[in-house]
């Protein structure tokens, strides 16, 4: 069914992350693929001049149309990348031009939805777009973007947010799920996850799900430390008591408790819950295993744990996630 043309404009500017502009294309063009052309994506790079603009990246891209053109049309959607420098003591911060942030409020007045790409949210935010809404950004900016926009309500932990028309995301990879999650807002689950497939991403992610994989991100100095974080990823389904941990690591409870502090930010009961959840989900997305065996073989001990430790970490249950993000059984 032809559900006419969608307008796609995306901003382009000096300086702006090279992935954040290419990454919203190719699902689009996915999307027109897999549906067999039945949606309409039309998708326009948009600057202040057509001539070559040079990315972060260094790599130089030419824009299709200028400003004033794209705001001579409705537009259904305006994607809203942004650009970020680093100090000399390796600190990001995101760059915000007064122009841009003109050109952008017009943009988006002219726009069905308006959505930010990583720190793109900081120009949406000066253009008071994000005023009394929940959003997010790359998690190395949200401070910024908190103490320079307190009438935004900053949440740093989710891969994106809706709020009405206005969306935000997290940057990076997972500029990938926003624009999945703009797709399926249009034309549905199903086809996002054949898109999601076709991208071989591994999973197409909720919109409350963490930045981080837990077990991923947390960088432990100390070989003791580093030990014990490979005894609980193999003895998950045991209890894995903060007792059992010292007792393990010769050390005192209080002392064990001390050091996961230091090193890894957390307590040894948050990251064992959270090594779980890791697993739990792997499980949901690639097996059939009831939630019963699930429960049992990540230690939550029942599947009323597991649910709470799903909810607390992913703001979803076990079903509704394996129900959305289940990958598709061979044949």
């Amino acid at each position: 069914m032809d559900i006419g043309r969608r307008r796609v404009v995306i901003v382009l500017f000096e300086g702006v992350d090279l992935l954040d502009v290419t990454g919203p294309p190719e699902v689009f063009s996915l999307a027109r693929r897999e549906s067999g052309e039945a949606a309409g994506y039309d998708v326009v790079l948009a600057a202040e001049t057509t001539d070559p603009v040079t990315t972060g990246a260094g790599v130089r891209v030419l824009p299709d149309i200028t400003f004033r053109q794209a705001a001579a049309e409705a537009i259904d959607t305006l994607l809203v990348p942004g650009a970020v420098e680093v100090d000399g003591e390796r600190r990001v911060h995101a760059l915000v031009d007064p122009v841009l942030v003109d050109r952008v409020r017009v943009l988006a007045g002219r726009a069905r939805r308006t959505a930010s790409v990583c720190v793109g949210a900081h120009l949406l935010a000066a253009a008071g777009l994000l005023d009394g809404r929940r959003a997010t950004t790359h998690w190395s900016t949200a401070p910024q973007l908190a103490a320079e926009h307190p009438a935004v309500r900053v949440d740093p932990d989710p891969i994106f947010i809706r709020d009405g028309t206005v969306w935000t995301g997290a940057g990076i990879s997972a500029c990938l799920d926003l624009t999945l999650a703009l797709v399926a807002d249009d034309l549905g689950e199903a086809l996002a996850l054949r898109v999601a497939r076709q991208l071989v991403m591994y999973v197409k992610r909720p919109s409350g799900q963490s930045q981080f994989s837990v077990p991923l991100e947390q960088v432990s100095t100390t070989r003791r430390i580093e030990e014990l974080r490979h005894h609980i990823l193999r003895h998950l389904d045991r209890p894995l008591t903060v007792a059992d941990l010292a007792a393990h690591a010769h050390v005192s409870d209080r002392h064990l408790t001390r050091l996961f502090q230091a090193e890894l930010g957390m307590t040894p009961h948050t990251y064992v819950e959270s090594v779980r959840v890791e697993k739990a989900r792997h499980q949901l997305e690639s097996s059939d295993a009831t939630l019963e065996r699930i429960a049992s073989g990540c230690g939550f001990g029942s599947t009323d744990t597991l649910v709470r430790a799903f909810r607390r970490r992913l703001n979803t249950t076990p079903t509704e996630y394996r129900s959305r993000f289940r990958a598709a059984s061979p044949g």
